[in-house]
């Protein structure tokens, strides 16, 4: 398949989204587009490239993730999509790996993520430098070994780096646009995909290096969009999605989600629990796993005292 668009989506983080760029000119295949979906006011000053680079400016003050994702796509006119978040940088095998897969599978593929540390990108960097500094996301499960690998679990997919046939992508409706701003959107796809019997596999290459920036995991900061979408995710489907970062907030005393109800806000997050959730410079990801296993240690020692 040699006709590939890039579709990413950019709100702030300039720096990110221009090292993106630079990634995509360092491609042995270079796409044959770059779509940027806008969520603000003005557009980006970005690097020259040989490929078509278009910014799609998009209306409101949230996130619009799902509606944004879905614009791009429409607008894009390669027969395959690559969907890279703006933290991404690609290494530079990342659009030919996908082609090769994209022209015999008719699915949704998901390639391999490394996260790095703060100062990681300063200066001239290189992607083959990054190898020394970058890990793999605890929460997350490795490559295969080579080649592709199906996955019989939707709830694996994250759209921070994925790429499927324009033609698939549209014609099971793209992400459902009731979801605004931060959660759900994802595995609200990936359940589409599954209902309607795309596959979803995992293959050796698409690699994309996530630069560093402070975030908070459970995403605290995102606590209303959070609820919000987990109750639209359980009016679609039946459950509610998102339920560690729930079951964090709960023990944390944030809410009161108990089953058959709407979610109910206790107390706003405060400086504590941003200190708890944040991420350093030193880490390169936060995780939301550790802060709930910490949490349940504070819960086990306030109930022994007791």
């Amino acid at each position: 398949m040699s006709a590939i668009s890039i579709v990413t989506l950019a709100k702030g983080r300039a720096e990110h989204l221009y090292n993106l760029v630079l990634g995509l000119t360092r491609q042995t295949m270079p796409p044959g587009e770059l779509i940027v979906a806008v969520m603000q006011d003005e557009p980006y000053v970005l690097p020259e490239t040989d490929f078509p680079v278009r910014q799609l400016m998009i209306a409101g003050e949230a996130l619009p993730l799902a509606a944004a994702r879905n614009l791009a796509a429409r607008t894009a006119t390669g027969e395959g999509l690559i969907f890279l978040d703006m933290d991404c940088i690609p290494a530079p095998g990342l659009v030919a790996d996908y082609a090769g897969h994209l022209a015999t599978y008719d699915g949704l593929l998901m390639g391999e993520v490394m996260y790095l540390p703060g100062g990681a990108t300063k200066g001239d960097w290189r992607s083959e430098d990054f190898a020394d500094v970058a890990v793999r996301h605890s929460d997350r499960r490795g490559p295969p070994a080579e080649g592709i690998e199906a996955c019989g679990d939707y709830r694996c997919f994250w759209s921070l780096n994925f790429a499927m046939r324009r033609a698939t992508f549209l014609a099971v409706g793209g992400f459902h646009e009731g979801y605004n701003g931060y959660g759900g959107e994802d595995t609200d796809f990936g359940k589409v995909l599954d209902t309607a019997g795309v596959p979803i596999a995992w293959i050796k290459g698409g690699l994309a290096h996530h630069q560093y920036h402070p975030h908070h995991m459970p995403p605290v900061h995102h606590l209303d969009s959070v609820i919000r979408n987990a109750e639209l995710f359980e009016a679609r489907w039946g459950y509610r999605t998102m339920g560690h970062w729930l079951h964090a907030f709960r023990l944390m005393g944030l809410i009161d989600d108990r089953p058959g109800q709407p979610i109910r806000v206790l107390r706003r997050p405060d400086d504590a629990d941003l200190a708890l959730t944040g991420q350093q410079s030193h880490q390169p990801y936060a995780n939301t796993a550790s802060v709930i296993r910490l949490l349940e240690e504070r819960v086990a020692a306030s109930a022994a005292a007791a």
